[in-house]
Formats: C-alpha cells, structure tokens, sequence
C-alpha cells in the first residue's frame, strides 16, 4: 500500500495502535501454567472490544487469534493446551484489521528466571529493528534493510534467519513487496517511495540460519536447540523518520 491521504494515515495509525496494545496486555498477563490458548483468548477478547479482527485467521483461516511461539519455535505458533513455563522465550505476533487497515507487529521476551544469553538476544535484535527502522526514507534502497539486519547481527555473534522476510501490509496482511530480504542482496534495486506501507521484522539466532515447517503445517522452528528472536513494526516511509503505526 502506498499513502494517499491523511485519512488513510489515520486509519493505519488506529489499527496500529490497537496492536500494539494488544501485544502489551498480553505480555503483561503471561504467567507461568496458563496455556497459550489461554494467552491467546486474551488477545483476541482484546482485538474484539476495539471492533478489530485477527488478520490471519480471516485472511488464512488460521487457527488462532495470534501467533504465540515459544522457545526453539520462531513463528506461526498455534495457541494450545501447552503450558507456559518458568525461563521460557516467548513471541507474540499480532497482526490485525480495522476498517479497511492492516498492521503487524511482533515482541520476543523472556519469562523469569532470567538467561542473560535470551535478554541480549532479545534487546539487541529490537535494536536491530529500531536501526532499520531509523535508516529509511523515502529513496533508500530495500536491500539496505537487509544489510543493516545483517551487519548488526554480526556485531553480537547471532545469525539471521535467512527465510523469514520483512514484507509490503496496508490494505491487506500481506502486499507487494511481498519478500523484504533480511540479507543483502545486490541485484535488488528497488527503493522505498514516500508512503509505503511495510513491515519491518528482523530474526536473530543464535546458531540456526532457516526455519523448518512443523508437522502442523503453521508452526515454524529452528532444526536444533538454538534459540531465536523477532520484534516487528509496521512503518510508513516518509521523506524524513517513518511513521511508525504500532506504537500503544
């Protein structure tokens, strides 16, 4: 999607804002020996009271109101009868419409006890993304958000996930571009145009490259016991600092 008007601006920023709440509420009330079922009820009891509907259950009949991934599964995760326990690494990703509007976005954090391996995991690649996020306007190249994921994954040892892509949202869960790579890639030479609507969602590991699909046919995990992380925003390029429409 691309901008047109004010309005629309609005529009995006409601739904942004819707879940991002959404995404802090439920983290506040994770707790240990509730179910992600139960996790995800919370979001979608959320989503609800603001007339906002779960993106992808409507747009891929997926079975839950949110993706709620947990430990050595990255993303896609179904809500369950499994039990959240003490130390576990959570994800939530929430994405959502309302009126018309789409926005996505993701948070990785660590229950208690604390790994002081996970908590820098977590906070650097949130930092990756707010690095992304601050180095794009309208003309940069996309595959700078890609060498920008790459580079800053490098400074701390982690690896990126090399099959898990940023991607266009707006008037839909998912638009054109449709794959934002995570690497750089040179050929690429597309560039972000003022008001363009996409994601940005790095995934850092450490020690897995690529995700492998569950027997689920939704859940996305890494092939050994690293552990991984992703935070995710859903941003408006402009001719300055993007918007960013999922903030609370």
């Amino acid at each position: 999607m691309t901008v047109e008007s004010e309005k629309e601006v609005e529009g995006l920023k409601r739904i942004g804002k819707i879940v991002a709440a959404t995404i802090r509420e439920m983290k506040r009330q994770t707790c240990v020996g509730m179910t992600t079922k139960e996790l995800d009820d919370i979001g979608g009891n959320i989503l609800k009271s603001h007339g906002a509907v779960s993106a992808p259950k409507t747009t891929y009949n997926f079975p839950g109101n949110t993706c709620i991934s947990i430990n050595h599964e990255i993303a896609h995760g179904i809500p369950g009868n499994r039990k959240i326990q003490e130390g576990d690494l959570i994800n939530i990703d929430v994405s959502a419409e309302l009126g018309g509007y789409f926005a996505d976005a993701g948070h990785s954090f660590q229950l208690p006890p604390y790994n002081t391996t996970l908590t820098h995991l977590c906070q650097h690649t949130h930092d990756t993304m707010m690095k992304v996020i601050s180095s794009l306007k309208h003309g940069v190249k996309v595959n700078e958000i890609g060498r920008i994921i790459q580079r800053e994954a490098r400074k701390s040892g982690y690896k990126v996930i090399m099959n898990l892509c940023s991607h266009g949202i707006g008037k839909s869960l998912h638009e054109a571009p449709v794959e934002i790579l995570p690497f750089y890639n040179k050929k690429d030479k597309l560039t972000l145009n003022e008001g363009l609507v996409i994601t940005i969602e790095p995934f850092l590991s450490t020690g897995a490259e690529f995700v492998v699909d569950g027997l689920d046919g939704w859940t996305l995990s890494v092939p050994d016991k690293s552990f991984c992380a992703q935070h995710e925003h859903t941003i408006i390029i402009t001719r300055d600092q993007p918007i960013i429409t999922t903030v609370a």
